[in-house]
């Protein structure tokens, strides 16, 4: 078994803890005692509940990781860390179900953002703080005592076990993360011929939604080992194994209470708000539903890159991406057939068929990137600069040319996937080898020292 975490307990977890927990106060307020504030008040204190819910949901996520498989706990870990998401998604798919006109394409803005911002921002995010952080502890490494900071030249590692910075630019993945990838790869494959329907149908879901379950087998086998936890989720870990345990069902059922209590008046406020400001309904949900409820995620990772252990923070960032485009996209259709009931597809106009591609040619290029289970920061700030043309065009160019921007940033995404995929064919064939076959026994082995 491998620990990784360290010593020692950072001041007052606590804090984060109880602000995390008040600031869903006043949301929950408003929903039981009835209370109908202006639009834009209700979704901010709507919104504030999501993320204090979904902090106390990654703090159980990571705590839980104590108690089960590690390859099992990074998949409930990224699984139970977008459920705000999926709760905000289904609100607007279910309503799809009664009136797809105004919520169809709603569903389909919530989703499409969320995948975009998680490799656009996320992954970009973990490598580039990552790689300050390495160029900060090394200029110091010649400073006087008194200077240094608490982090030392020996936190950085030679990349040697594929779970760090290796030299200032870049950052790895260890072996046993083939496995995500190549699932990621399986769904972004299928996701590129989403584009080309009119729904998104029962058929679809069952594809997308059996490449999760096989995924979740896959990963389960992976073998135990202590996570590394930091903050707050340190302060539970240290508990005991039935305090632990007590504190960590608690935090889940009051996140996940919060939550359904949320979620409904969140969305309807984002839409009321929209109107009444003249602001397009479809930008507030594509870009701040997402940012509500995957803020906390974001963190934690980013905290895993300023710790250096950028394992642990990508690799949760990337079984996200593996949930969402697979799980995420594979039930919408079906809360959309309960909701409407009938067995009719999500439909998808041509601005969604749009959006699904360049959100499918994004994820095609990141595959392409991690083939070689790394990321350079030079690629970090590609994939951050295309995200943020893309977010910019989004809101700046008029309604009837984001469909053609969008058209042509997914061209772009595909040309550097392509070229990426060429040039790295091998190493995305030993990937691809090591994702589905290879036993974890053996990735495991790869990774050691």
């Amino acid at each position: 078994m491998t620990d990784r975490s360290r010593p020692g307990r950072p001041a007052r977890p606590g804090l984060a803890l109880v602000a995390s927990v008040l600031i869903t106060v006043p949301g929950i307020l408003i929903r039981i005692m009835g209370i109908h504030p202006i639009h834009w008040v209700a979704a901010a204190c709507f919104g504030l509940a999501i993320v204090g819910a979904a902090f106390l949901l990654g703090w159980g996520a990571e705590v839980v990781q104590l108690d089960i498989s590690a390859g099992l706990a990074l998949a409930v870990l990224a699984l139970i860390a977008v459920l705000p998401e999926y709760a905000v998604d289904f609100v607007f798919t279910s309503k799809a179900g009664t009136n797809p006109k105004e919520f169809a394409p709603l569903a389909l803005a919530n989703m499409t953002g969320a995948n975009q911002l998680l490799i656009g921002v996320g992954w970009s995010l973990v490598v580039l703080l990552a790689a300050y952080r390495v160029r900060t502890v090394r200029s110091t490494v010649t400073a006087p005592v008194t200077e240094r900071p608490a982090v030392t030249v020996s936190d950085v590692s030679d990349g040697s076990d594929g779970s760090a910075v290796s030299d200032g630019s870049d950052v790895r993945l260890g072996r046993t993360h083939s496995v995500e990838v190549a699932f990621l790869f399986a769904a972004t494959v299928y996701g590129l011929t989403l584009p080309l329907r009119h729904t998104i149908s029962l058929f679809d879901a069952a594809v997308l939604v059996s490449i999760f379950i096989v995924y979740l087998v896959r990963i389960a086998r992976a073998p135990a080992e202590t996570p590394s936890l930091v903050g707050t989720a340190l302060l539970i870990g240290g508990l005991s194994p039935r305090g632990r345990r007590a504190v960590v069902g608690a935090l889940f059922v009051g996140a996940a209470t919060i939550i359904l209590l949320c979620a409904e008046p969140f969305a309807e406020s984002l839409v009321s708000t929209g109107e009444e400001f003249g602001v397009s309904t479809f930008l507030l949900v594509k870009w701040l539903a997402p940012l509500a409820s995957e803020a906390p995620e974001l963190l934690i990772a980013g905290t895993f890159a300023w710790r250096l252990n950028t394992d642990a923070g990508l690799g949760a960032l990337v079984s996200s991406k593996v949930n969402q485009w697979t799980l995420l996209v594979g039930t919408l259709p079906i809360v959309f057939a309960i909701s409407s009931g009938t067995h009719h597809g999500l439909p998808l106009d041509p601005l969604q068929r749009q959006e699904l591609f360049v959100t499918a040619a994004q994820s095609a290029f990141a595959v392409a990137i991690l083939a070689s289970r790394s990321i350079s920061v030079r690629e970090a700030r590609i994939l951050l600069g295309l995200f943020i043309a893309q977010f910019v065009a989004s809101g700046a160019l008029p309604g009837p040319m984001r469909g053609p921007a969008l058209i042509i940033a997914g061209i772009v995404y595909l040309l550097l996937a392509a070229a990426q995929i060429v040039r790295e064919r091998r190493q995305m064939a030993t990937l691809l080898h090591d994702g589905f076959v290879v036993p974890y026994s053996e990735l495991v082995e790869g990774d050691a020292p």
